[in-house]
């Protein structure tokens, strides 16, 4: 028969576990509130800054700019942004799943990375990749300045032919229980196509197209990883807040059937007790 010791040992320890998912739960929900907060201030700047770079590089000669310049590609660099502690469900696997993927695309090429995050670091870098650069710990006080650095890094790789392409990969936010995983292509920029106004009109550059081009490139890659970066950090807070509210519940319901569990044992060994004082008894008479 089970020990009964045991299995309100075991009751308690999941009721101990249950108090922390919750706890865990509140917390992510509140950090996701702010993080979700600035996100969004921030999507309407990368989408115009986007429009304005799509609008000058389509009036402009695409070799104008080395930033622009299309080559061979030999070398290839992955900023993965992740998170640099667990308990976030799928979180992190998502995205080293699609980092993976992107590797076989690029099969054949030099591969280097710059991770934002210890889960990134800890699942490349034992397969021998070379790290450019680690930011790990970047989650406990991101700041602008991070991806203005981590911009300068890159642009600076690119044009000194270190890399020929960079990626960057990360989770863009959809909902609190949806995000989706993002491969894209940072460097060289490939300008869209630019929105119609409906008449063609002609613009004065100061201090000329090629100044304000080259500015403008500048801002175009530090607000991709600002707000790449800003998506992951809502991205973490929405899938630990579900992935703590799954682990509360199924701590619930590991109670109703430990608790179910100790009763029929308890009662198991009343109806035992109980035997044998009767069989004691009848033995005495007898």
């Amino acid at each position: 028969m089970p020990n009964l010791r045991d299995i309100k040992r075991r009751i308690r320890s999941v009721k101990n576990t249950q108090q922390i998912t919750k706890a865990m739960k509140l917390v992510s929900a509140s950090k996701l509130r702010k993080a979700q907060e600035a996100m969004l201030r921030a999507r309407p700047y990368a989408l115009k800054t986007k429009d304005v770079m799509n609008s000058l590089a389509a009036r402009c000669d695409k070799d104008q700019h080395p930033l622009l310049n299309i080559r061979e590609v030999k070398k290839v660099l992955i900023l993965l942004i992740t998170s640099d502690k667990g308990l976030c469900g799928g979180f992190n696997s998502y995205l080293n799943r699609k980092t993976n993927q992107l590797i076989k695309e690029n099969e054949g090429n030099e591969i280097s990375f710059l991770f934002a995050g210890k889960k990134g670091n800890a699942f490349f870098q034992s397969k021998g990749f070379s790290v450019v650069e680690d930011y790990s710990g970047w989650t406990k006080g991101y700041k602008f300045n991070m991806s203005a650095d981590i911009a300068k890094k890159l642009t600076d790789v690119f044009l000194e032919e270190k890399a020929d392409k960079v990626y960057i990969v990360y989770n863009e936010f959809k909902s609190v229980i949806q995000q989706e995983v993002i491969a894209q292509q940072l460097l060289p920029v490939v300008p869209g196509e630019a929105k119609e106004s409906g008449q063609e009109v002609d613009y004065i550059y100061e201090p000329g197209q090629e100044g304000v081009l080259e500015q403008l490139l500048k801002m175009y890659v530090e607000t991709v990883i600002h707000q790449s970066f800003l998506e992951s950090i809502a991205s973490e807070h929405g899938a630990r807040m579900a992935a703590m509210d799954n682990a509360s519940r199924n701590a619930k319901e590991m109670i109703e059937q430990l608790t179910l569990f100790y009763n029929k044992a308890r009662q198991a060994y009343i109806t035992t007790e109980l035997t044998e004082i009767v069989s004691g008894a009848e033995a005495l008479k007898g």
